[in-house]
């Protein structure tokens, strides 16, 4: 079992969220399998392969899901079949879960009815307002892009101003501008001293936003740490090249005598190269390359995707 450090400045029991021993599973099916971790104010980003797990995490934290073993714990409080610490909660599902013939002030407006907000018309405005949606607030949502309904979801899990906020792959279907601004708007928040939490099976927008990484694998947590932390994990780890050169066969046998280079093989004319060290082959290939005389046309990683990374950290 892996666990993620308590948050800076207390011990996990002061922790906006705290999960302990949390498994999910679904008959015979594991979604969750005993992670622990604690946060504080901040962002953090659940990062995995699509099926890690973000999601059934997400859902257990929101009260939608209750845990099969282990503690979740919401601002002290247990969440699941307690609506009292509901509406300290914002959740942005990965599903549409929209009303198409409503427009995105109305259905915002009935977020903030539902919490029985003592303005409920200035609070839709308000949200409307921070997710750049004023100009579009009056169509109706089944006329919108992929990002503007994302934005409307949103925009109705911050309506009454919840002191966490979880998103299920907030960025799907928003343009670099769209992406841009809900980045600087979480950031805000997170200044602000809530709790952000968002799932992604992309490196780069984790890499951008997070502030601590929860790396997911198969129900598992694999890894904790920082962004540096985890870049670590994924780059000190044995990576595989194809490589094709105008002399294969001459640049295996000069790419073998490199530290970083533990394997060459020459199947063929196809020359494939194992590397410990990312950084040091990278250096190493286009100087032994430039020494040798031979001509490299390309080199590519045959196992980058976030699955085999994954997996890798899982077996560590």
């Amino acid at each position: 079992m892996s666990t993620a450090p308590a948050p800076a400045g207390g011990p996990a029991a002061r922790a906006a969220i705290e999960l302990v021993d949390v498994s999910r599973w679904y008959g015979n099916v594991v979604a969750v399998n005993e992670i622990s971790f604690a946060l504080g104010p901040g962002i953090a980003g659940l990062l995995g392969p699509n099926g890690a797990g973000k999601s059934t995490i997400l859902h257990m934290l929101s009260g939608f899901l209750r845990p099969s073993a282990g503690t979740i714990r919401v601002l002290g409080q247990p969440v699941w079949k307690n609506p009292s610490v509901y509406r300290e909660i914002g959740l942005v599902p990965e599903r549409e879960a929209l009303y198409p013939f409503l427009t995105a002030f109305e259905f915002v407006l009935l977020g903030a009815r539902l919490h029985r907000l003592p303005d409920p018309e200035a609070a839709a405005a308000r949200a409307i307002d921070m997710v750049d949606l004023r100009d579009a607030q009056h169509r109706a949502i089944g006329g919108y892009s992929k990002g503007m309904k994302q934005r409307v979801k949103v925009a109705a899990a911050i309506v009454h101003d919840p002191r966490i906020l979880l998103l299920d792959e907030p960025f799907n279907g928003a343009d670099p501008r769209q992406r841009l601004h809900l980045m600087d708007m979480l950031r805000t928040m997170a200044g602000e001293g809530r709790t952000i939490v968002f799932s992604s099976h992309i490196l780069e927008e984790v890499e951008r936003l997070a502030e601590n990484v929860l790396v997911i694998i198969a129900g598992r947590l694999a890894a904790a740490g920082d962004f540096h932390t985890i870049r670590r994990l994924m780059t000190d780890r044995p990576h595989t090249f194809t490589v094709r050169s105008s002399d294969n066969r001459r640049l295996g046998a000069a790419l073998i005598a490199q530290p970083s280079v533990f394997g060459v093989d020459l199947t063929d004319g196809l020359l494939t190269v194992r590397a410990a060290d990312l950084a040091a082959f990278a250096f190493a290939a286009p100087r032994v390359a430039q020494t040798q005389g031979i001509r490299l046309f390309e080199v590519r990683p045959t196992d980058e995707s976030l699955e085999s990374v994954f997996s890798y950290l899982v077996r560590r």
